[in-house]
């Protein structure tokens, strides 16, 4: 597949370096030769150095032979103009990356497609949307990502010494509850980069990282077996007044959540409280911890810290962890703080283009992909497949599928239904199923599927 990618930022790089690893034919083109350079010594792609809503540098791209045109620039103008020239001159579908969540609000009054615009992607409404999931319903786990508006969730945490099945095997964990609402789909062992697919002889061990997927009621199982407690968040403190925190804000002033917003610049706070009456919006610095106090940031259910210095958000998030906040997400441009996770003893980290990427990244899977994330600092992916009548899978059951050791079925959605599948489970047509994976068995997977 031909797909070229305007943009040489870190989203657009993300993309070419997770693409290249798929063998594709990526073309990168950027204005910025530095940005070019480094791409071009580290990934196996072409670069043009170029803007890329000029003609010539579109035709010399090849963009009439673009299965895929991606515009991920930092302007948004940019990203929106070179997609309706792509489209003119021959992309068979383009993604234009935007910051004004008011397109994604309004994409289907205003028709972006008739301009040649196939799918907008906000990576600032993605970064506010995770948040909201984490904070709305799963507030006791530390990464969530839902399919088909929460069918099948899955649900992520590290096990506790109480937890119950802390020295029992899968199989074993399975029994406490005669009806199955949830599965592990992933393991990685405290103090290692490993990522295990479990089987039913698989152990849990104290400080494992579990990836769960689960239906409906299984979050609360979930809660009973790890020894956590379903502590409601209700009042939520923000640090930064950006896109992120602004857009955060007023979702969960609108789920009636008590929101406070620290802002550092005077004319931004203002804006902010004027834009989110409900929100009480408080001009100063946030990196003060006797303004932190005086606020009463022991008092809060979370902490976000979502400024534009991924350092002050951990430092912060660290500081709210330390006067007993129970949750604590911040935000993080650098991808290398982003693989720290956990370690660094902040609960959720979370990076906008990461997000965006992988958001953009299901569009290039085969097999009718309809969804796809990949785990949090695990090197795993969750994907989302349409079986189709004639899929090598249609009118199977699972146990007698040659399904590859380093992938596992997470769940089923049937007529809007999740569902967790065991080995005596036919897939028909129709069905959605959520594989989790190993990098190295995608393509086989896709095969079962395609």
């Amino acid at each position: 597949m031909k797909i070229i990618i305007a943009g040489a930022g870190e989203v657009g790089f993300h993309l070419a370096k997770l693409l290249s690893y798929e063998s594709q034919e990526i073309t990168l083109i950027d204005t910025k030769k530095d940005s070019l350079a480094y791409a071009g010594e580290h990934l196996d792609i072409r670069t043009i150095k170029g803007d890329a809503t000029s003609i010539a540098i579109l035709r010399d791209a090849r963009i009439d032979k673009a299965a895929l045109f991606i515009a991920v620039t930092s302007s948004e103008t940019t990203n929106i103009t070179a997609c309706v020239l792509a489209k003119q001159l021959g992309a068979r579908k383009t993604i234009a990356r935007i910051s004004n969540t008011e397109f994604i609000d309004n994409k289907e009054t205003v028709g972006f497609s008739k301009f040649g615009i196939d799918e907008l992607i906000s990576p600032e409404s993605l970064a506010a949307s995770e948040i909201e999931l984490l904070l709305n319903q799963y507030g006791g786990f530390n990464d969530t990502y839902q399919f088909e508006e929460g069918a099948l969730t899955m649900l992520g945490l590290r096990l506790s010494r109480t937890a119950t099945f802390v020295d029992k095997t899968v199989k074993e964990a399975a029994e406490i509850y005669p009806e199955l609402h949830f599965i592990p789909i992933a393991i990685q062992r405290l103090g290692t980069q490993y990522t295990i697919i479990p089987r039913g002889d698989t152990i849990f061990k104290e400080g494992d990282k579990v990836v769960f997927m689960t239906c409906e009621g299984g979050d609360q199982e979930l809660f009973d077996l790890s020894g956590k407690v379903k502590a409601e968040i209700k009042d939520v403190m923000i640090l930064g007044g950006s896109q992120i925190g602004y857009k955060t804000a007023k979702d969960l002033c609108d789920n009636k959540f008590n929101v406070k917003i620290i802002e550092s610049k005077r004319n931004v706070a203002e804006d902010l409280a004027e834009d989110l009456p409900n929100a009480l919006v408080i001009f100063g610095d946030g990196r003060n911890v006797d303004i932190l106090e005086e606020e009463n940031i022991s008092d809060m259910d979370a902490f976000i810290a979502v400024t534009g210095n991924s350092e002050t958000n951990i430092m912060s998030c660290l500081l709210a962890k330390s006067k007993g906040v129970r949750k604590t997400i911040a935000l993080v441009e650098n991808m290398d703080y982003y693989q720290l996770s956990q370690s660094i003893g902040i609960d959720t980290l979370i990076n906008k283009k990461l997000l965006a990427a992988n958001n953009i990244f299901r569009y290039i899977r085969k097999g009718e992909v309809v969804a796809m994330t990949k785990l949090t600092n695990m090197n795993a992916e969750l994907l989302e497949f349409v079986v189709k009548p004639k899929s090598k899978i249609t009118n199977k059951l699972i146990k007698d599928l040659k399904f590859p050791k380093s992938a596992i079925f997470g769940g089923i959605i049937r007529d809007g239904n999740g569902l967790i599948p065991l080995g005596s489970f036919k897939i028909e047509a129709g069905d959605r199923v959520v594989v989790c994976c190993l990098p190295r068995s995608i393509s086989e997977v896709e095969t079962f599927f395609s």
